[in-house]
């Protein structure tokens, strides 16, 4: 007898539950509606274990370099801090701890033999999202009829972590389709916010954002084609960066729509500080992922161009664009605030700020909003009905299945307005620094129009999707928290259309309050080097170098 898309479900959630040793589960968990704190309250890590999980990723691997950690530790607490994560807000797909202590121990033995670590990431734990493919496990991707189907392969980004000397031992939760940025599927449910079990972790990459968010993981790999990397950072109060196609390694990676080579998705990182993110880029770009994956540009890590932002800030400062409205949509009161805080702390350190027009934002977010759909939601659609499981609602408003499918020259068509958007918006970058006399070094930006937002109330996306339309690189600054005695709500504002009436009705200062606010360091394509040393100046000056 075939099995219902429920029974299929509730079997995956049950072989997660028994992943879990017994002596890891929690007894009472807690009702507070924050559980940030808990995994150090719980009883289940040791001092040396909160220690690990507490630190630093560039400070572990210095460790386990020096033979002054063992993988297997290491290890060890991270798997346990994982489980923890996982009963507190629902943000796990895979768990094998049984696998990645065996891989540690291997790694041990290796650096006992040869007195070396094996590459940069040597014994470090590593959490993944659930696009990338293990060999031996599942990957569902939010699909209950991808279950049951295990992988012969792992994704060129697994392998050539794991030749880095990462350590795998969970991938983690992502909604239907990928699609949104909430992170609910039929399989798991919803994964929450470990600050506020209220609000989004974000999404698509939401499991990777709650679980690195409550140090679950010390670095998590993120995949973005309108926010999916970015969101989840900004959600959890993290660093995170959207490279350009191409820079790092997709190949062999699950997606919905793939084929689709108009907007491309990126795979990138997320941590608690922006020497984490370089350690990851750089790691994976020693491996050489040009000789794996024809997509990616032969590019070895530039060091020159990080020297040439600090040479800028010994000798004059930064010179940055910035906005606080897209024209479409205005953010809420914490995140302009937060915007607002990025501005004076640059200014009063000697940078010059000046304003940036965002160009044609509402095409922008018009285009790939049909790129998205192009094909009348059929691919997404399919995988949805091949277990009779029901489309989650957030993706109803994202994919409309009754949008007319395009045909190849409507596709040549939109790829022709793309690229000449992207050089329209060069230009206008180009015009700029012609004005001032000198280079426009990035642009601040918000990420979305606010803080960790309550669930199901996700509605726009222009802020983040546009910057995927120019495929510029984007770094994440964890900046403040939303405080409901200064974001006070706007009651006379007058909203710019429908869409921005709907967005800022929903801003509650009461039901915000101590939600985490971020911005976006944008750069030209391929600018990872210089904008991500940008980001880390930012985090420095708001003393929000590595987050808690």
């Amino acid at each position: 007898m075939t099995a219902t898309w429920e029974e299929r479900a509730a079997d995956k959630r049950h072989r997660i539950e028994q992943s879990i040793p017994a002596e890891w589960k929690v007894k009472s968990l807690p009702t507070a509606d924050s559980v940030f704190d808990f995994p150090e309250k719980s009883g289940l890590l040791s001092e040396k274990e909160r220690e690990i999980t507490q630190s630093s990723a560039t400070d572990l691997v210095a460790k386990l370099a020096k033979g002054e950690l063992k993988s297997v530790d290491v290890t060890l607490a991270f798997c346990k801090r994982a489980a923890l994560a996982h009963q507190l807000v629902n943000c796990v797909l895979e768990f094998f701890p049984e696998a990645a202590l065996a891989q540690a121990k291997g790694l041990d033995a290796y650096f006992e033999e040869h007195k070396k670590p094996v590459g940069p990431l040597h014994g470090l734990p590593i959490s993944l999202k659930d696009q990338l493919r293990i060999k031996g496990l599942e990957t569902s991707m939010g699909y209950v009829s991808w279950l049951g189907k295990y992988e012969t392969r792992d994704s060129i980004l697994t392998a050539l972590l794991r030749k880095a000397g990462a350590v795998f031992y969970v991938k983690t939760s992502v909604p239907q389709t990928l699609m949104v940025c909430e992170t609910i599927n039929n399989i798991t449910g919803r994964t929450l916010n470990p600050r506020n079990k209220n609000w989004s972790c974000g999404g698509s990459s939401g499991g990777e954002g709650a679980m690195v968010g409550i140090r679950g993981s010390i670095i998590g790999v993120g995949t973005d084609i309108g926010g999916s990397i970015r969101v989840p950072s900004a959600f959890n109060f993290l660093y995170g960066i959207r490279p350009s196609h191409g820079r790092m390694p997709y190949g062999y990676m699950a997606n919905s729509m793939e084929g689709q080579e108009t907007v491309h998705s990126v795979v990138g990182p997320i941590a608690h500080s922006a020497s984490d993110l370089r350690l990851f880029l750089t790691s994976v770009l020693s491996e050489e992922p040009w000789k794996y994956d024809s997509k990616v540009v032969p590019l070895p890590w530039r060091s020159h161009e990080e020297e040439a932002i600090r040479t800028k800030l010994q000798s004059g400062g930064l010179t940055l664009g910035f906005f606080n409205c897209d024209g479409n949509v205005l953010p809420h009161p914490p995140v302009l605030r937060g915007l607002d805080t990025v501005v004076s702390v640059l200014k009063k350190n000697g940078h010059s700020i000046v304003p940036w027009t965002p160009y044609k934002h509402d095409f922008a977010v018009d285009l790939i909003y049909g790129i998205y759909s192009a094909d009348g939601s059929t691919d997404v659609l399919r995988d949805i009905n091949a277990s009779g499981e029901p489309a989650i609602p957030n993706i109803k408003d994202l994919l409309n299945p009754s949008v007319r499918k395009a045909d190849l020259n409507d596709v040549w068509d939109v790829q022709l307005q793309k690229w000449k958007y992207q050089c329209e918006y060069l230009d206008k970058w180009r015009v700029l620094e012609e004005e001032l006399g000198k280079e426009l070094d990035a642009i601040i930006a918000p990420i979305t129009p606010t803080a960790a937002i309550r669930h199901n109330q996700f509605r726009y996306y222009g802020y983040a999707s546009v910057i995927n339309l120019l495929d510029f690189t984007s770094v994440v600054v964890p900046v403040t928290f939303a405080d409901k005695t200064i974001d006070v709500k706007n009651e006379e504002y007058k909203p710019l259309n429908e869409l921005d009436a709907l967005v800022n009705k929903e801003y509650d200062a009461e039901a915000y309050h101590g939600a985490p606010v971020a911005v976006q360091i944008i750069g030209r394509k391929l600018s990872e080097e210089r904008t991500l040393a940008i980001a880390e100046e930012i985090g420095r000056l708001l003393g929000n170098s590595v987050t808690p």
